[in-house]
């Protein structure tokens, strides 16, 4: 064990670059906010098995938008400054967000929600989200390279287009396409593409967003604005990853066009016993080796519990 780490794996209290919030106190820091959401549009939002609800978004997500803000406002007001001391005249290039964690973490519905809640702000009107399933490698490509059986790892995407992609962004190009990622088959869409055209915010999500550089490399991590990571337990993140496979199994998977339509006639034991196959042989060592290891890069930690509510946010330290 590392001997700056607790038994926990949270940072011990004297060592941490984190200032480390309650949700109580969380929820007080932006204690006049209007949600701007429905009940009806936040269970749209929510992904399967999250219980994410209103009361949520008002003491978590608000005042987390509300920081995005001003970090969006401060790097405009940077922008500005810096183009005055060039005497140049520019536009502002995106402000871009990465959010990562394990699968099942709620990081797409953490996405989702925080496009919606930055979109109200009046300085970020136009906010475009964008995964990086569509960086992966075509199924037959991992064929080719031997690591179907690690789809999801970080050997498993196309780092440099997804590097270009961002950069792109980045550099206020008019418009950047990316590839096409279906669900439903598995695999990228030929010929087909996801298009952003100069948002305020960008943001990105995916598993191993905040990976570190290779060997003096750039990477994609080194050009977000903001970075959050959705955390919990392994214990929580596994029983989550059983239930949503097991609602997969008696839902999406029965389409005979789904890749997983193989699985739509196991029984529930036989279904439950191919989740935790995947989880123990695919989810949790990419977790334990890839995934968890980026925590401490991210700018904000959102800690869940057992129930996928927010019990803790850690705010790096500036």
């Amino acid at each position: 064990m590392s001997p700056s780490r607790t038994a926990t794996g949270s940072f011990p209290t004297h060592t941490t670059p984190f200032v480390e919030i309650d949700r109580a106190r969380w929820a007080s820091l932006a204690p006049n906010m209007q949600n701007p959401l429905t009940d009806a549009e936040i269970v749209q939002l929510r992904g399967l098995g999250d219980r994410m609800d209103i009361t949520e978004v008002a003491e978590v997500y608000l005042p987390l938008s509300r920081l995005l803000s001003l970090y969006v406002a401060n790097a405009k007001r940077l922008h500005d400054s810096t183009q005055a001391f060039l005497g140049e005249s520019s536009g502002r290039t995106p402000f871009v967000i990465g959010v990562a964690g394990s699968v099942a973490a709620g990081k797409s519905t953490v996405s989702r929600l925080l496009r919606e809640l930055m979109s109200r702000w009046p300085d970020t009107p136009h906010v475009e989200l964008i995964t990086t399933d569509g960086f992966l490698y075509p199924n037959e490509e991992l064929e080719r390279r031997g690591i179907m059986h690690r789809k999801g790892f970080p050997e498993a995407y196309d780092r440099r287009a997804l590097l270009r992609f961002i950069t792109e962004v980045k550099s206020g190009a008019d418009e950047v396409r990316a590839p096409f990622y279906s669900h439903m088959q598995y695999n990228i869409v030929p010929d087909a593409s996801v298009v952003v055209r100069r948002p305020d915010v960008l943001i990105v999500e995916g598993l191993n967003v905040l990976q570190p550089a290779l060997a003096g490399h750039l990477t994609i991590a080194d050009l977000f604005d903001f970075s959050v990571y959705v955390d919990a337990r392994t214990d929580d993140i596994a029983h989550w990853f059983e239930e949503r496979f097991m609602a997969l199994q008696r839902g999406a998977f029965s389409n005979p066009n789904s890749y997983f339509n193989v699985f739509a006639g196991l029984s529930e034991h036989e279904a439950r016993e191919k989740a935790r196959y995947f989880w123990r042989e695919v989810n949790e060592p990419n977790l334990r080796e890839n995934i968890r290891p980026t925590r401490a890069r991210a700018k904000l930690v959102l800690r869940k519990e057992s129930d996928h509510t927010v019990s803790k946010v850690l705010l790096r330290k500036v």
